[in-house]
């Protein structure tokens, strides 16, 4: 065990959990069912122990879709975010998708697999540039008002 508690959720709040164990094998996955289960380039997972991963709130609201003949991804079925996954052969385990975890983790990504099939428009560089809100064309330009939102 960790130490510490992770809570994280869906997007329109429904869905609550918490992971109250260590995230372990945190893998960035490039084949095409997780970029269209994320809707991007890739989808990070961590494995976490299936005792260690409660639904707080919204349980009701976790629909499954089967992916293959061994993996059920469950996602919200209000605002569509993918929470979990499972697999039938391996019920000591839950994969979370670390995007829908509140906050820091500690633990870091080792790998990212099936690289063969990623989207050819994401070139896995580290060298590009890197902006703390929007990039430069898309910040509140210096002489908008104070206090009133841009256009975007």
């Amino acid at each position: 065990m960790t130490g510490r508690i992770y809570r994280g959720g869906c997007l329109c709040g429904r869905v609550r959990y918490e992971i109250k164990g260590a995230i372990e094998d945190i893998i960035c996955c490039h084949c095409s069912e997780c970029r269209k289960a994320q809707g991007s380039a890739y989808a990070t997972n961590g494995n976490v122990k299936a005792e260690d991963f409660v639904v707080l709130t919204g349980e009701s609201e976790l629909t499954g879709y089967p992916s293959g003949s061994d993996q059920v991804k469950f996602f919200c079925r209000r605002c569509g975010s993918p929470i979990i996954s499972k697999r039938r052969s391996v019920t000591d385990r839950v994969r979370v998708r670390l995007g829908s975890i509140d906050g820091d983790i500690t633990q870091r990504p080792t790998a990212h697999i099936f690289v063969g099939s990623r989207a050819n428009w994401d070139p896995l560089d580290a060298a590009l540039p890197r902006f703390e809100t929007h990039e430069p064309s898309r910040q509140q330009p210096p002489n908008r008002a104070a206090g009133r939102p841009g256009n975007d």
